[in-house]
């Protein structure tokens, strides 16, 4: 209904509308926002107007293209400040955008759904990209034929829980260098190199929510370093507490071995490689005629 007598609106000519946008992170935190002079409120949020923001015209076509658009507005404390868009944390954020007549909010219609795509920063401002819901469209679907797994450890098609006692470490961080590498106890109960390829997030702290991939993960003198293949993009503090999760390679043997998982791995290790189909069957290293594995 309230599409309907928002269209009514726009029909008499004389209109008073304004955007707004609700933006709603991976961790749950939502903000709202608005081009008008001053708040709205609905859908149990507050769209404040002291953002700043604003947006470009939005493109929209039929079909399978991807719809796309741009917002800017300024960078403050109280609406997206440069150390969290620095951290992350509005990547992949959802956001909606909704054409409001402000004199009676519930005349109103979504124009935009999609997510937060390239933030570009500078001079006490920002610009992100709007990413239409067909962005979807674009990532590629279906099996990829190779010796290594293609699933990732613990997702629908690995079906590994990893909740598994002897998979996970919680606890403080004892040292932290150059937000990448961190130093633990000796960890018991871990083989070194358990977590390599794993993951690490951050519990608490200032990083709270922020995780990378673990790149190494060795014992040195009584201490376990972990190291990932990035920093967290954000302040870091001895104490701070995470969580570090086992790392798979994607090997046959690790996966029947380490995680005793074989029936649900997605790889092909029998599939022969391009050496082998280059060989001349004169230089093969058997003739008789069998096959050459």
């Amino acid at each position: 209904m309230g599409a309907a007598e928002l269209h009514a609106h726009l029909a008499t000519g004389l209109t008073t509308v304004a955007r707004c946008w609700a933006l709603t992170r991976g961790d749950g935190t939502r903000y709202g926002f608005t081009d008008h002079d001053r708040d709205l409120s609905f859908e149990g949020l507050t769209f404040r107007a002291g953002s700043g923001l604003s947006a470009l015209a939005l493109q929209q076509a039929t079909g399978l293209s991807v719809d796309n658009t741009e917002a800017m507005g300024a960078l403050s404390d109280e609406a997206l400040s440069e150390a969290e868009i620095e951290a992350g944390r509005f990547d992949g954020a959802e956001l909606v955008s909704w054409l409001v007549n402000w004199s009676d909010v519930a005349q109103r219609r979504v124009m935009f759904r999609g997510t937060i795509g390239e933030i570009r920063r500078g001079d006490g401002a920002f610009h992100a990209e709007l990413r239409g819901l067909t962005e979807a469209l674009n990532v590629p679907l279906g099996r990829v034929y190779q010796k290594p797994c293609s699933a990732v450890l613990g997702d629908g098609a690995c079906r590994f829980d990893l909740a598994t006692p002897g998979f996970v470490h919680e606890g403080a961080v004892l040292a932290v260098e150059e937000n990448r590498r961190f130093e633990f106890g000796p960890l018991p109960g871990f083989e070194e190199g358990w977590f390599a390829r794993g993951r690490l997030e951050m519990r608490s702290g200032a990083g709270a929510g922020l995780g990378a991939a673990v790149k190494r993960d060795r014992l040195l003198d009584g201490v376990r370093v972990i190291e990932l293949w990035e920093p967290l993009r954000s302040a870091l503090a001895a104490g701070d507490m995470c969580r570090v999760t086992a790392g798979c390679d994607k090997r046959l043997d690790t996966c029947r071995l380490k995680f005793g998982n074989l029936v649900n791995f997605q790889g092909f290790p029998d599939i022969p490689g391009d050496d082998w189909l280059l060989v001349p069957a004169g230089r093969a290293a058997l003739t008789g005629g069998g096959s050459r594995r």
